[in-house]
């Protein structure tokens, strides 16, 4: 991404009268609404996994309009800024193209379903750099803060969107592959959900060990819970008459990336890696330690409008499977922590109600995880 940077800064000004010290490229100009006047884009704040600017613009009445640039370092989402009305995003990785279209796939299936819920995408292209190549999305924004949103209010804004959406083909998926942070996940459309939870799990287990490194008795374990609790677990939730309904997630509803606006009390969220999924799915990352939504007011008030599928008795037991997803992809993301260990002892524990437990173990030496 600094090769990207100083392409930028050695470039020449196309559009002198453009202050500031962070250069635009055209394409950037062109996607950002015609009826502005661009007046100054200067380098702002800092991110540990990119560059960022602030781009200041005027409509035609002369009220100023604000837009947040950012390069990606390493095409990882963070947080929206408080700068009003678009962000933009940029990144050099080899996946960038098929990652920023992704997101402004999500992110417009969201639009489209509850236009209220995520800032409006406008788009996405390439820079006109020669070299790198440089990919950018661009989206409405709001003026957010980044306090914790608020438990009631945020489980009525997903309950709408998990009722109201509506799979384009029925099944479990996305039409694009989509990127959990800079890492794919796996969309390809199924017609059941536990053959799709299996896929996914798989597929994000495989960066995790191509970041980390092996190790067997993860990799043993991971392979009973895809081949004896899944079927069994989620088997459960499609049969006897049962069945469940894709529905349009966030996929990556952290805190982070949930916001307030200031002026109007309303909830958005934003950097969605969206695939439809088991509803249950989009809150089993609450569980985890290592974000702040864990706390029990969250799941509460989300169950209070979205009553756990049957088996209901079997809840608990699907959002610790669910939180395993995203341990491994935050173990992919950040090598070394301890969240690998954690999806390890999820895994036995799971195993020993759901799976063939090899007879050494015993439910004293488990214990509860």
């Amino acid at each position: 991404m600094t090769e990207s940077l100083e392409a930028l800064r050695r470039a020449p000004r196309s559009h002198p009268e453009i202050a500031g010290n962070f250069p635009l490229d055209d394409a950037i100009i062109e996607a950002l609404p015609q009826d502005l006047r661009v007046v100054s884009a200067d380098s702002y704040g800092s991110s540990a996994w990119s560059v960022t600017a602030r781009i200041n613009t005027e409509k035609p009445d002369g009220t100023p309009a604000r837009f947040f640039l950012k390069v990606w370092l390493h095409g990882r989402s963070t947080t929206l800024a408080n700068f009003n009305p678009a962000v933009l995003k940029c990144t050099t990785e080899s996946s960038g193209k098929a990652q920023l279209a992704g997101e402004f796939a999500v992110m417009s299936e969201l639009y489209k379903t509850i236009p209220s819920l995520v800032p409006k995408p406008r788009g996405y292209g390439q820079l006109r750099l020669e070299s790198p190549p440089t990919y950018f999305f661009i989206c409405d924004f709001v003026n957010i803060g980044d306090r914790l949103p608020d438990p009631v209010a945020l489980a009525n804004r997903l309950a709408e969107l998990h009722s109201t959406s509506i799979s384009p083909t029925g099944k479990f998926g996305f039409y694009v592959p989509t990127y959990d942070g800079k890492l794919p996940q796996t969309t390809d459309w199924d017609s059941s959900w536990a053959s799709y939870f299996g896929k996914l799990l798989t597929g994000i287990l495989r960066l995790d060990i191509e970041v980390n490194g092996p190790w067997k008795e993860l990799e043993d374990l991971a392979e009973q819970v895809v081949n004896e609790v899944i079927p069994r677990l989620l088997g459960a939730l499609e049969s006897n008459g049962r069945s469940i309904k894709p529905c349009l997630i966030h996929g990556d509803l952290w805190e982070g990336n949930i916001g307030t606006d200031l002026e109007t009390g309303n909830i958005y969220i934003f950097d969605a890696c969206s695939y439809y999924a088991h509803n249950e799915m989009e809150i089993g990352m609450w569980r985890t330690e290592h974000h702040r939504m864990k706390a029990k007011a969250y799941k509460r008030e989300y169950l209070r409008n979205m009553k756990p599928s049957e088996p209901a008795d079997e809840w608990d037991d699907r959002n610790r499977l669910y939180s395993d997803k995203t341990k491994l992809m935050y173990s992919a993301h950040v090598p070394g922590t301890n969240v690998r260990n954690q999806a390890l002892e999820d895994f036995k524990y799971l195993i020993e109600k759901y799976g063939s437990p090899p007879e050494t173990w015993s439910s004293e030496s488990m214990g509860e995880v």
